[in-house]
């Protein structure tokens, strides 16, 4: 289950540091640069890590295991996964197309990116726990959907969806505003958390107080770090991965409309009902433009 997968990658990255001390002084300072910029390291094989480190990959090999790693590959996996965590702005541009051709090179790496993204989702989402996810929103007491940044947009792109269904969602995009909805939870809750790469604090830390609440709890991150993975009952990834400077949530806005399809589905007749009900407004109500002619020509 990913959960589980999710809880011990992250827990594998939070004792890192602590792991570090089982090496001699000589191994760590050799191993830090690795650490320190996972995204330079990552795809080098054993033996060019250790020739671009100054060293062999037998004590290469000795440095992973004594780290706890099974592995070389294990360790490699730990890097890349570091390398989505912990990337920066400046970290996805400059490693961006460019050159004579740079701004049509961009816009299509931009959109190839997206399809991967969105590829290695419905690869990986298990369609059946976001039903099970559906089901316990539509049984819940309360939904808390939290998150701030730039993750505020799918933020209320889901709580404004749910609320047409007649849930009980409240958003937090603040810290305050977490705070109050985190602290006020209990176990007929189930409280939502999206947050990308390390992890927004207030965003944590919000679903970590939900949890001691005994919040269902749910997360969607980007990477198996993600803290989001170690707290969450339940963890869905979705890469954010873009060409660009920013994020890109082509891939998170497919598992959030995903998860509304769902719980449209858990009561259906209920919720075909309410759409009756606004389907009037929806086709001809006042919130559409009219063009009225205003007699010039």
């Amino acid at each position: 289950m990913l959960a589980g997968k999710a809880r011990r990658a992250a827990d594998s990255d939070g004792n890192l540091g602590a792991r570090l001390t089982n090496l001699s002084d000589r191994r760590q300072q050799i191993i830090r640069p690795v650490l320190a910029n996972p995204r330079q390291f990552v795809l080098l094989s054993v033996r060019d890590l250790a020739k671009a480190l100054g060293t062999d990959a037998a004590t290469i090999v000795r440095i992973v295991r004594g780290m706890g790693f099974e592995n070389y590959r294990a360790f490699q996996h730990h890097l890349h996964e570091a390398s989505i965590a912990y990337a920066t702005s400046l970290d996805t541009m400059q490693a961006s197309v460019a050159g004579s051709n740079g701004r049509l090179q961009g816009a299509r790496a931009s959109i190839d990116q997206d399809l991967k993204n969105l590829s290695a989702l419905r690869s990986s989402v298990n369609p059946e726990q976001i039903a099970e996810i559906a089901a316990r929103i539509q049984s819940s007491r309360r939904v808390l959907i939290l998150g701030g940044d730039a993750a505020t947009a799918l933020v209320v792109f889901l709580e404004y969806t749910l609320s047409l269904l007649g849930l009980p969602v409240f958003a937090g995009t603040g810290h305050g505003r977490i705070g109050h909805l985190a602290r006020a939870a209990n176990k007929n809750d189930v409280a939502i958390a999206i947050s990308f790469r390390r992890g927004l604090r207030m965003t944590v830390e919000g679903l970590e107080l939900a949890r001691r609440k005994g919040a269902y709890c749910v997360g969607i991150a980007d990477t198996l770090l993600s803290p989001l993975a170690r707290l969450a009952n339940v963890c869905f990834l979705a890469a954010v991965e873009t060409p660009s400077f920013g994020v890109s949530y082509v891939a998170p806005m497919a598992l959030l409309n995903a998860l509304v399809m769902e719980c449209a589905n858990v009561r259906r007749s209920q919720t075909l009902k309410m759409l009756r009900e606004v389907d009037a407004e929806q086709r001809s109500g006042s919130r559409w433009y009219l063009h009225e002619p205003d007699g010039t020509s």
